[in-house]
C-alpha cells in the first residue's frame, strides 16, 4: 500500500540545549579550546542531534537503494545496465566494498531492489521492493509516474523505520544504478539552473567524448521537462531515479523521526538537496561525508552551504565514502566522552591563571 501521510509530518528541531551543554563540555577539557578542530564540531552536532551528553555512533544502519534507468538506452554510460543487478547479488554476498566496509563496522547493512530491469530470486538482506522495471527514458518522457515518485519515496521511509526500530544512532545511504549519475546531474541542474556542460562528469569512467554527450542528452532531457519541472517534486519525478527518490524519502523520514544522517557522495547529495528543497529542515539532521571526485558535487556543496567532513578523492557510490568516515565520528564521540576536564585532571585552565 502507498503511504502519503507521513511525507506532511513536520521535521524535528535539534536540541539547543544539548548542543550548548557541549560546547561547554568541549571547552572545558584538557586542551586549548577548538584545537581539534571539526572533531569538536562533530561531538557537538551529534549531541544536538541525539538530545544527550553522550553521544554514539556504535549503532549505524547503512541501506543502499538500486534501480535502473531508462535513459541508458541512451549509451550514456561505460558500463551495461545488467551491472545493477549483479552488483545487487554482490553486495548480498559480501563482495562489494560497502559490504566489507559495513562489516568492518560491525554496522547493519540492508540492500532494497528499487527498481531493477530484471528480478532476481530472493537473497539474504535484499528487500524486493521493485516498483517498475527501471525508470522510463527521461530523454523522451517523464522518468516515473506520480504514483511510481510517491512509492519510492516510501522505500526510503520504510528504511528508516527500520533503522529506528533497530536503535540506530546514524543512518547511512548509498545507491547503485547504471546511469545514476546522469540523472542525478539533470537533478542538480534544474534545481541550480546550471548547463550540464559545467555539472556533467565521467560517471563510471566516460572519457571526454563520452562526457560530452552525456551532457548534450542531459541538456536536452532538460529542455523538454522544462514545464513540469517548476517544483523539487516535478524534477524528482522528470528526470529522477527510483533510488534516488528513495534516498529522498529516507533523509525526509529521518528528520521527522529525530535519527542523524551522513550522506555520501555526489548521488546521496543530490537526494540531499532535494530533501532539502522540500522540507528545508531536514539539513540540521545531515553530516557530509566527503568530497566526491564528480564535478558537480562542489557546486552542490557550495549551494547547501555545507562542508564534507573528508577529501579522497572517491565516486564509487554506494555509500563507501560515507562508511569510512564512520570511525572518524566515533574518535569524535570517545573523545568529547571521555577526556578529563580541567578540574578532573587538576591541569590549569588558561581562565584561572
Amino acid at each position: 500500500m502507498v503511504e502519503k501521510s507521513w511525507l506532511d509530518n513536520p521535521v524535528k528541531d535539534v536540541s539547543n540545549k544539548f548542543k550548548i551543554l557541549a560546547k561547554q563540555r568541549q571547552n572545558s577539557l584538557t586542551k586549548p579550546p577548538g584545537s581539534l578542530g571539526r572533531m569538536e564540531d562533530i561531538a557537538i552536532q551529534l549531541s544536538a542531534m541525539q538530545f544527550t551528553d553522550k553521544p554514539a555512533v556504535n549503532n549505524v544502519h547503512i541501506a543502499v537503494f538500486a534501480a535502473d534507468h531508462g535513459v541508458a538506452e541512451e549509451n550514456v554510460s561505460a558500463f551495461p545496465q545488467v551491472v545493477t543487478l549483479e552488483m545487487v547479488k554482490n553486495f548480498a554476498r559480501g563482495g562489494a566494498a560497502i559490504s566489507v566496509l559495513a562489516k568492518t563496522l560491525d554496522a547493519k547493512l540492508e540492500v532494497i531492489n528499487a527498481g531493477t530491469v530484471n528480478d532476481h530470486e530472493e537473497m539474504l538482506s535484499v528487500y524486493n521492493q521493485r516498483i517498475a522495471p527501471g525508470t522510463q527514458n527521461f530523454s523522451k518522457r517523464p522518468a516515473m509516474s506520480q504514483s511510481q515518485l510517491l512509492e519510492a519515496l516510501n522505500v526510503g521511509s520504510e528504511s528508516v523505520k527500520r533503522a529506528i526500530n533497530e536503535s540506530a544512532d546514524l543512518f547511512i545511504g548509498g545507491d547503485m544504478g547504471i546511469a545514476n549519475t546522469t540523472s542525478a546531474t539533470a537533478i542538480a541542474c534544474a534545481l541550480l539552473n546550471e548547463s550540464a556542460e559545467k555539472l556533467t562528469g565521467p560517471g563510471t569512467g566516460l572519457d571526454k567524448d563520452g562526457v560530452s554527450y552525456k551532457a548534450s542528452v542531459i541538456q536536452k532531457s532538460i529542455e523538454l521537462h522544462k514545464d513540469n519541472m517548476k517544483s523539487p517534486v516535478g524534477v524528482l519525478q522528470s528526470v529522477g531515479g527510483f533510488e534516488i527518490a528513495a534516498l529522498v524519502g529516507a533523509y525526509i523520514s529521518c528528520a521527522q523521526n529525530s535519527l542523524p544522517v551522513l550522506v555520501d557522495g555526489f548521488i546521496s547529495s543530490v537526494a540531499a538537496l532535494m530533501a532539502i528543497k522540500i522540507k528545508p529542515q531536514v539539513k540540521q539532521w545531515m553530516f557530509f561525508s566527503h568530497a566526491s571526485a564528480e564535478p558537480g558535487h562542489a557546486m552542490i556543496m557550495q549551494v547547501m552551504d555545507v562542508k564534507p567532513l573528508l577529501d579522497m578523492n572517491m565516486r564509487l557510490g554506494e555509500a563507501s565514502g560515507a562508511a569510512i568516515v564512520v570511525p572518524l565520528m566515533r574518535m569524535a564521540c570517545v573523545l568529547h566522552n571521555n577526556m578529563a576536564t580541567f578540574e578532573q585532571a587538576s591541569v590549569s585552565n588558561k581562565d584561572n591563571m
